[in-house]
């Protein structure tokens, strides 16, 4: 009961932290490149999330943004192709937030895993705020809104994803129906086009009347097949095909996605708050450098001691960047002590600082440029706009704030 990938959605934020870092490329980013061709896209700066833990100081806020969003552009994230927008130029994010915030209970929020655990992390910020306790409705909110078909995650993130879905199915059970359901299917089923809405008609009365699968799944892939109809109109003839309803709010999926493993400069998890990063424009000499002085293999205390490349943080590095045949000579040269750590670094940091040259050089045009960047998001965001305004019409016809 699913669209093409064409047509169906995915969607992705991230908090502006300005400009971006090699784990933020590795960890979403790279990811972010190959799904904006197998997908209807919307990626968004979730500038309201950022307030749940940094509502103390919002100076930054437009700096931040607007930093994160040419380092996307210059990994090459295309507005063409994908949807970019900000967060609060969306105010339905906010409605919907709050809409479901009237029927989410209390410790669905309680017990979602990175509550308690940002709690201990941050204990030195105030949290004891509805906005932070909020946060995971907000992006149900988030999610919903566009009726995503899709959520890119790791593993540590699926927690979130899973709330969206029982509060979707709370609002669907609650709320049932969609208004003016018939009227709306043979609109869409006319969408189809002549011939084609004769032929749904045929494969929906066999299923209906003998249960003919075959029938459904062909009824299903010429549904699939029309990249023309909206994603609400998709969802209604889905939801014909097996009876006389639809889900209002469709329970988005999981798309795990593999993060490689991408250690900072000290061999923890690479991120700001460490001090551990390197940066995506960052000049490449100082990037030579930091890659020098990095952590590695803490037996090697000398030049003739052995090493483990599996206990080596630049090793993970060569896992990313180096292709087979250099992976094998450090694993090598490191195990018998033949390469010293300096001589393991070079290839990687040549390739390295290769590849941030090459982005320094695509972000510089939109350097050069910010109004290119501020029109991209002026009409992601409108456009964003025209998604969720038709979301929020049929949820409130729904909750009756609407006349029918």
């Amino acid at each position: 009961m699913s669209a093409t990938p064409q047509a169906k959605r995915v969607l992705s934020g991230m908090r502006p932290t300005g400009q971006l870092h090699l784990g933020n490329y590795h960890g979403a980013l790279k990811n972010w490149l190959e799904l904006q061709y197998q997908y209807q896209c919307f990626f968004f700066v979730a500038d309201w999330h950022a307030l749940t833990t940094g509502y103390d100081d919002t100076s930054r806020l437009p700096e931040q943004t607007h930093e994160m969003v040419i380092d996307w552009l210059a990994a090459g994230i295309d507005p063409g192709v994908a949807t970019l927008f900000v967060q609060s130029h969306v105010p339905e994010h906010a409605e919907l937030h709050l809409l479901l915030s009237m029927i989410t209970p209390l410790g669905w929020l309680e017990r979602v895993p990175s509550y308690k655990d940002q709690q201990e992390a941050l204990k030195e910020k105030d949290l004891a705020t509805y906005g932070f306790l909020g946060y995971p409705l907000l992006q149900s909110a988030d999610i919903l809104l566009y009726r995503a078909y899709g959520v890119p995650v790791g593993e540590d993130q699926v927690a979130h994803v899973e709330i969206t879905r029982e509060i979707a199915r709370r609002f669907n059970h609650l709320y049932g129906r969609e208004p003016d359901f018939e009227t709306k299917v043979e609109k869409a089923i006319k969408g189809l086009g002549g011939k084609n809405a004769t032929l749904y008609r045929q494969l929906r009365r066999k299923f209906q009347e003998s249960g003919d699968s075959t029938a459904l799944e062909k009824a299903r892939a010429l549904i699939d097949s029309n990249t023309r109809l909206t994603v609400a109109d998709r969802e209604r003839l889905l939801g014909f095909l097996d009876g006389d309803s639809v889900a209002i709010l469709p329970e988005p999926q999981v798309l795990l996605t593999r993060t490689p493993k991408l250690p900072g400069l000290d061999g923890r998890k690479m991120s700001k708050s460490y001090g551990n990063t390197i940066g995506l424009r960052e000049d490449p000499d100082q990037v030579a450098n930091k890659l020098k002085t990095m952590q590695t293999d803490p037996a090697r205390v000398r030049r003739t001691d052995p090493g483990d490349p599996d206990k080596c943080p630049v090793f993970d590095l060569h896992n990313v960047y180096s292709d087979d045949k250099t992976r094998e000579w450090a694993a090598a040269g490191c195990r018998s002590a033949g390469i010293g750590c300096l001589e393991c670094k070079k290839p990687l940091i040549e390739r390295v600082v290769e590849d941030i040259q090459a982005m320094r050089k695509r972000a510089q045009e939109f350097v050069d440029n910010p109004d290119v960047v501020r029109t991209i998001l002026a009409e992601g965001s409108e456009k964003a706009r025209e998604a969720a305004r038709e979301t929020l019409d049929d949820v409130r016809r729904a909750m009756h704030l609407r006349d029918a």
